[in-house]
């Protein structure tokens, strides 16, 4: 297993220290308040906390030892399941079958502030910013001399704070990504005394802009912390990232920028894994050149049914008249609980791929889904499994917990970014280079050189980062950076709640401020377009 893993090996010690009491914003400490001296009184102490941070990315809640959990959103209200439901569900790229309350509603593009899945990522956002802002108060200098920490541990926990301050960007690009002008709260602000105030989305770039050029330096080494852990190529992925789409969040467009950042983490030494299917597997963590950045799996240690263990469990169903030849619990390694038939692929983006193609992980034989309750409707979608390259299962097929790790930053993107980005205009970059980085993933999907492109348009860029980076939470926010999520010249089955699909309100780029917060805090004003749901 993970040996090298940082969250792996302190989770159970995370466990011990922390009992935290519900949250309803960004206003109340993470931990009980007469316990933070003893939590922090070891260089062990805060580098459990900073396995707490990471975990919280992967677990739905962190149960403390009086039976207290950190967050009231609920046994499925992890943050990557919740960020997949509104990346994925909410655009061409996957549909669901469950009718729970407010789910059709992604699926056909009509949801309002009280739906409880938007609910459950803002929520899940701002409890993750939340345990940064307690890790820095209590990291400072004068905390740490305080305390007796030694001079050398000192320095290995300004390493802490840089990532965990790379962690809080990375959600608040989330919130400013998907619902634009959120609450917000750092370290200096006034815990428990005034509500937090609203930031608008320029704002916030700004802040998010800031804070990653100020930690690049602050950060290891690109590939030399961790498994698991930021570093400075992960601190200029998400740079490249911010930037590609800054138009979109601020009106000005930095598409050189976008290429200064993405060139940076090319050059660090990443390289593409040769076989796609391998980088989702259950040992995708072993041999894994191309993954700048994780959220990581454990089968016996890290449970969750959400995550990746709802992603691979949602997306296939225990048997199928279409294909009877194969198990499917031993095909994707989840045994007894696993096969929950409610996530399938649109025929848009199956429809996408060529025959040849490795990245098309399918099965089944209707692509269209005419009905949205019926799960064969649609097809499978394989591409992540809890099983080994080698072919064994993951630690716990029996209980249908994966080992497989979840890519926030890989290699793959970068190439994306730096072509889309100089055929928009940046600079700083060539097309000679962009065109050789487009065909390096083309020939690795094919296996040859047959299929490289000679010229490609910004089209052929949004379909190729549909048929690499599907499953992966991208394709609502690439949608809405080429002008099409909303658009009725775009269209995909069940869009607008038809099955021939219609456009939608260009207000539904971001999604609204949920209900609940308004409610609890009167600073946050509406988005434009919710305003009367």
């Amino acid at each position: 297993m993970k040996n090298n893993n940082i969250i792996r090996q302190l989770l159970a010690l995370a466990a011990i220290f922390f009992a935290s009491s519900c949250i309803s914003d960004l206003d109340r400490y993470p931990i009980n308040g007469n316990s933070a001296e003893k939590v922090y009184s070891t260089f062990e102490g805060y580098k459990s906390v900073l396995a707490k941070v990471y975990n919280a990315y992967g677990t739905s809640v962190n149960e403390g030892p009086a039976g207290y959990y950190d967050t009231s959103v609920g046994a499925e209200g992890d943050f990557l399941r919740a960020f997949f439901n509104l990346q994925s569900l909410t655009s061409e790229e996957g549909i669901t079958t469950w009718s729970d309350a407010g789910l059709h509603d992604l699926n056909f593009m009509t949801w309002s502030p009280s739906n409880p899945f938007l609910a459950g990522l803002y929520s899940r956002s701002l409890y993750q910013i939340l345990l940064v802002n307690e890790f820095l108060r209590e990291s400072t200098d004068e905390k740490l001399n305080s305390r007796g920490i030694s001079a050398a541990n000192a320095e290995e926990i300004k390493f802490f704070r840089a990532e965990v301050r790379f962690l809080r960007a990375f959600q608040y690009w989330v919130l400013m990504d998907i619902f634009g002008n959120p609450s917000f709260i750092d370290e200096n602000s006034l815990v428990g005394q005034q509500l937090p105030p609203q930031i608008k989305r320029a704002d916030l770039f700004n802040y998010i802009e800031n804070e990653l050029l100020e930690i690049q330096t602050l950060l290891k080494d690109a590939r030399s912390n961790e498994y698991g852990r930021a570093d400075k190529a992960a601190c200029w992925a998400l740079l490249a990232r911010l930037y590609l789409n800054a138009e979109i969040y601020t009106g000005t467009a930095h598409y050189s920028d976008a290429i200064t950042y993405s060139s940076k983490v090319i050059a660090a030494g990443y390289s593409l894994k040769d076989s796609y299917a391998e980088l989702f597997l259950a040992d995708n963590h072993l041999n894994n050149p191309e993954v700048i950045l994780s959220i990581n799996y454990d089968g016996l240690s890290n449970q969750s049914y959400g995550g990746l263990c709802y992603i691979i469990n949602a997306g296939f169903i225990v048997e199928h008249d279409e294909v009877p030849s194969i198990n499917f619990r031993e095909y994707f390694g989840m045994g007894g609980n696993g096969g929950w038939f409610g996530n399938r692929a649109r025929k848009e983006l199956t429809d996408r791929f060529e025959p040849a193609d490795s990245r098309r992980l399918f099965f089944g034989q209707k692509a269209s889904v005419d009905d949205v309750g019926e799960f064969t409707d649609g097809l499978m979608v394989a591409k992540f499994r809890n099983v080994t390259s080698n072919g064994s299962f993951g630690s716990n097929y029996e209980e249908a917990f994966p080992d497989t790790d979840f890519p926030l930053f890989r290699l793959a993107e970068m190439n994306f970014i730096y072509a889309e980005a100089v055929l928009r205009g940046g600079t700083g970059g060539t097309m000679a280079n962009a065109l050789i980085y487009m065909n390096d993933l083309r020939r690795r999907a094919f296996g040859n050189t047959s299929h490289d492109f000679v010229t490609f348009s910004l089209d052929d860029i949004l379909n190729e980062r549909s048929r690499e980076l599907y499953w992966e939470g991208f394709r609502r926010t690439d949608l809405i950076r080429f002008g099409k999520y909303t658009s009725d010249t775009h269209l995909w089955q069940w869009k607008g709640g038809i099955k021939a699909g219609k456009g939608v309100e260009n207000h539904r780029n971001l999604f609204p401020i949920p209900a609940s917060d308004r409610m609890a805090n009167p600073n946050l004003k509406q988005n434009e377009g919710y305003e009367t749901n």
